[in-house]
């Protein structure tokens, strides 16, 4: 029973390893789509992030969803939940990142790199028990692997 638990913390640490690698290829992605909203467009803050946003969102969901929860749930469904913790997430972040960058006058790339930050967490916790909890280590990769032990 103990060796059952540390292998399970085992596998729960190595997901979150995943989620925040993933995480950081999507904080790139949202950054470089971000910076060239900002450079290349006289747009303001909240449009810039917007979109950044939706890309970083995008490459997370496909890359997290397939290898670190390992999940063969209905994608529509799971998407949809995704959506619903955006449709919380974004307005929040969106007003006040615009609120800190243009009325405060907070540097934009420091707006968003806390809005990333505070991203990161609350979008695992909700991927993890939320979105995938009831379906992790479902698809064909967690299935070959268990096979082969």
């Amino acid at each position: 029973m103990a060796d059952n638990l540390n292998i399970q913390k085992q596998k729960e640490a190595m997901r979150a390893v995943k989620f925040g690698l993933f995480s950081v290829s999507a904080g790139i992605i949202e950054i470089i789509v971000f910076t060239l909203m900002e450079q290349l467009t006289s747009f303001p803050y909240w449009p810039c992030y917007l979109v950044a946003l939706i890309c970083s969102v995008l490459w997370n969901f496909t890359l997290n969803r397939h290898f670190t929860f390992q999940s063969a749930n209905n994608v529509p469904i799971a998407m949809l939940k995704v959506a619903a913790f955006y449709c919380v997430f974004t307005p929040v972040t969106t007003i006040g990142g615009n609120y800190l960058a243009e009325t405060l006058g907070w540097n934009e790339y420091l707006v968003t790199g806390l809005n990333m930050a505070c991203n990161f967490v609350t979008e695992f916790l909700y991927d993890r028990f939320f979105v995938f909890g009831k379906s992790l280590d479902t698809n064909k990769r967690a299935r070959r692997r268990e096979e082969n032990k």
